[in-house]
């Protein structure tokens, strides 16, 4: 929810008031759902609570033609002292995200090591999957990209790419343990 709101937020703060639409929408183009946890679909919903509480407002209703009435919305000063106090919170978040992978090679020994082995190839090769329709996606985007864009595709791409150098290492490992026996 966290993300939500700071996306929200962001976009009407750098945008100006909006309907939910085309904040969707612009959720779309930037397929935000691929780099952070916010779901389009989740907006919506978001953005009357938000008005519940206070941090966004309803500025106005537009209809275009025969389509439905569209609220739009608008930032609050409540809402930018939000969006700054997200800002400096997820900045100061430094904790690792715990990844149930290490509880696995604790009692990966159940599964026996050929199958354990193919596993760990399997989930390199989905990692090597993603890293290369991340790197597709950066080069499309890459005429487009402003401001600091370019470095948040590179964040990742590098966690990516570290995940491949870690699975590398897991499986010399593997190979390893695999000859000593």
């Amino acid at each position: 929810m966290r993300a939500t709101r700071l996306f929200i937020l962001g976009a009407l703060a750098d945008g100006g008031p909006m309907h939910g639409h085309k904040i969707r929408a612009s959720a779309q183009m930037d397929r935000v759902e691929l780099w952070a946890d916010v779901k389009p679909g989740s907006l919506y919903g978001a953005l009357r609570r938000m008005a519940d509480e206070g941090v966004v407002e309803v500025v106005r209703t537009e209809q275009e033609g025969n389509l439905p009435a569209r609220t739009v919305y608008g930032i609050t000063d409540k809402g930018r002292t939000e969006l700054v106090s997200l800002i400096r919170s997820v900045l100061a978040d430094t904790r690792l995200r715990p990844d149930p992978i290490q509880l696995v090679l604790l009692h990966g020994g159940e599964l026996g090591p050929d199958e354990l082995r193919t596993a760990v190839q399997r989930r390199r090769a989905a990692y090597a999957e993603q890293l290369g329709f991340w790197r597709n996606l950066r080069a499309e985007a890459e005429p487009h990209l402003t401001g600091l864009e370019a470095v948040a595709f590179d964040y990742t791409l590098m966690q990516l790419e570290a995940e491949l150098a870690w699975h590398d290492r897991l499986l010399a490992e593997l190979a390893n343990q695999a000859e000593q026996t």
